[in-house]
């Protein structure tokens, strides 16, 4: 079955982010637990844990239909030590709040070796940083998300996002988002039905299918192999409305969140419609 859906907002406190989702029909949502723009925040409180798991069980979300996304400012690769502890302590803080919100995965950016270090040991040093954060949390799933490959970020090869797993300690708790905006721009074609076969072929020969625990289904504003990351409204961009399509009857992306981050938020509820109406 496909859960649909989108990232919502969680103004005013979380609990209101499964609100939100239900309003425009979604089977699914995303959400950021804290401002996504700042490095710490103030605890939850258990107040809104505690309305946020009521209202979750109300309107039918399961832990498996959320995918939570961690703050923009994470780099779990990054060179500099002092840097990358901020990072990793962030993380963590983002790995509990899951935990405590009774979630089981997060969603985030591998990170950048901004020219400092080799893409190795960048993609070393983020596999490292999830080993950590899985010695401080439980049950909560490191969901690794490809990347465009704008500027120095790292993940948006999936041998790249396959060297993190093999270096991650618990293999139970790693996963791989996977965004089609930033799969087409940094150059896996899955527009047409030859290039979707081939790249899924790969990434489930190199990754896996048993690894994809979501996705963001996002259209791009740029061209195949571009390496820009711009998401774009379903069918308004370079990917087109028969992408979605073949995402939409294939059974392997079944059973996880398929979250829009299209740019117009008030096209979300007929964009959810309009992919529900593509199964065959």
């Amino acid at each position: 079955m496909k859960y649909i859906g989108a990232h919502v907002s969680a103004e005013g406190g979380v609990q209101n982010a499964p609100v939100n989702a239900s309003k425009i029909g979604a089977r699914a949502f995303a959400l950021f637990t804290k401002n996504q723009r700042q490095w710490f925040a103030n605890p939850l409180t258990k107040t809104s844990i505690s309305q946020f798991r009521e209202n979750c069980e109300k309107l039918d979300y399961k832990p498996f239909q959320v995918l939570p996304h961690d703050s923009y400012l994470i780099n779990l690769g990054h060179p500099e030590p002092e840097a990358l502890g901020k990072s990793r302590a962030s993380f963590f803080d983002e790995m509990k709040r899951c935990e405590l919100l009774g979630l089981d995965r997060l969603n985030f950016h591998p990170g950048s070796h901004l020219g400092k270090i080799t893409m190795e040991e960048c993609l070393a040093l983020i596999a490292e940083s999830i080993n950590l954060a899985h010695d401080k949390t439980k049950g909560v799933i490191a969901v690794i998300e490809n990347t465009a490959g704008q500027g120095t970020n790292a993940g948006h090869a999936f041998e790249q996002i396959r060297y993190i797993i093999d270096r991650v300690e618990d293999k139970s708790r790693v996963g791989v988002c996977i965004d089609t905006c930033h799969a087409y721009t940094s150059g896996y074609d899955v527009r047409s039905k030859e290039g979707f076969r081939d790249t899924f072929s790969k990434f489930g020969e190199i990754v896996g299918f048993n690894y994809l625990k979501g996705m963001h289904l996002n259209d791009s504003k740029k061209e195949l192999g571009t390496r820009v990351d711009r998401h774009e409204n379903i069918g308004a961009g370079f990917l087109g409305e028969e992408t979605f399509t073949l995402f939409m009857n294939d059974a392997r992306f079944d059973d996880m969140p398929l979250i829009l981050e299209t740019p117009d938020d008030t096209l979300w509820e007929a964009e959810i419609r309009k992919l529900y109406s593509m199964i065959e």
